[in-house]
C-alpha cells in the first residue's frame, strides 16, 4: 500500500560491468593506422630536416670521426620516437 512511498528509499547497486561486456574503443585499428601514417610521415620529414641542419654546423662539417657518429646516430635515432607510434598503431581493438 506504501509501496510508492518506499519503493523511492531502496538503495539498489549500480550494475557493473561484467567480464563478458567489452569496453567500445573511441578509435579502431583502421583510425590508428591513419593517423600515425601521419605522424610517422612528419616525423621523418623534421628529423631528416634536423639532421641536414646539424650536419652543416661548422664544429660537425670539419670532423670526419664526429660525421661518421652523427650520420649513424642520426640515421637509426629516429626508430625510438617511431617504436611508440607503431606499437600505438598496431594495437587490437577492444
Amino acid at each position: 500500500m506504501l509501496d510508492w512511498i518506499v519503493a523511492p528509499l531502496i538503495v539498489r547497486p549500480f550494475p557493473r560491468a561484467t567480464s563478458q561486456e567489452h569496453h567500445i574503443s573511441a578509435m579502431t585499428i583502421r583510425t590508428r593506422k591513419f593517423f600515425g601514417t601521419f605522424a610517422l610521415l612528419i616525423l621523418v620529414v623534421v628529423w631528416s630536416l634536423l639532421g641536414m641542419t646539424i650536419a652543416q654546423t661548422p664544429w660537425l662539417a670539419n670532423s670526419g670521426l664526429l660525421q661518421s657518429i652523427f650520420y649513424v646516430v642520426a640515421g637509426l635515432g629516429w626508430v625510438l620516437p617511431a617504436m611508440p607510434i607503431i606499437s600505438w598503431m598496431s594495437r587490437p581493438d577492444v
